[in-house]
């Protein structure tokens, strides 16, 4: 893997401390803190603080049953990092709703997760990054309760994600690689947005590009 671009060893981090797991390596994200505009802060603030449970709705019985099928690829797909099935269905289940609420590709998002974190939920960064998709805590302060502490919860971790991805999509209009490569405090750098969207094409659907 490339080095100095954002790369960083991750420590796993118990809920209870001598959880005897060695530490791993992963590339984890450092998104740099910019200043806000109050109508800004408080779009993303509203935007996290829905805490409904993923309860997906659907326009007809193909788009659920494309869901469906979407599940049961992806499930199997997942099994190595997430052996144990009801873990990985709700895993993806909260994936594919905050994705979709977000407006983003669920291929990309677990693309994003693959390299932040190699679907690690407690994982901390040597910059201080967080969790499934590597968030900073100064987003807990900025747009949430202040509680660091939750980003290692599985949706909480997974929304403040997904809503960033959007706010910076947003402000790159649409530039995906851009956007990436803000996500990773890289931005205009190749490495971090190349292996993000090679890691996408593992999770997209059969007939999708």
């Amino acid at each position: 893997m490339p080095t100095g671009l954002g790369r960083r060893r991750l420590m796993l981090a118990g809920l209870a401390a001598g959880c005897g797991l060695a530490p791993r390596r992963a590339w984890a994200g450092a998104q740099v803190e910019e200043p806000l505009a109050d109508s800004v802060r408080s779009a993303l603030s509203a935007a996290i603080a829905y805490g409904a449970p993923p309860k997906p709705t659907f326009s007809g019985i193909e788009a659920r049953l494309a869901y469906l099928r979407w599940l049961g690829e992806m499930s199997e797909r997942l099994k190595r990092q997430k052996s144990e099935t009801q873990t990985r269905i709700e895993f993806l289940e909260a994936v594919w709703y905050e994705s979709a609420r977000s407006g983003l590709e669920p291929a990309l998002v677990m693309g994003l997760i693959q390299v932040e974190s190699g679907f690690r939920k407690y994982v901390i960064s040597s910059a201080g990054a967080r969790g499934y998709m590597q968030v900073m805590p100064f987003w807990a302060r900025l747009i949430g309760d202040g509680q660091a502490s939750r980003l290692f919860h599985m949706q909480t971790n997974l929304r403040f994600g997904c809503v960033i991805m959007r706010h910076y999509l947003d402000i790159e209009k649409g530039n995906l690689y851009l956007a990436l490569g803000r996500y990773n405090g890289s931005r205009g750098r190749p490495e971090y947005p190349n292996a993000v969207m090679g890691a996408r094409k593992r999770w997209l659907m059969p007939g999708e590009t």
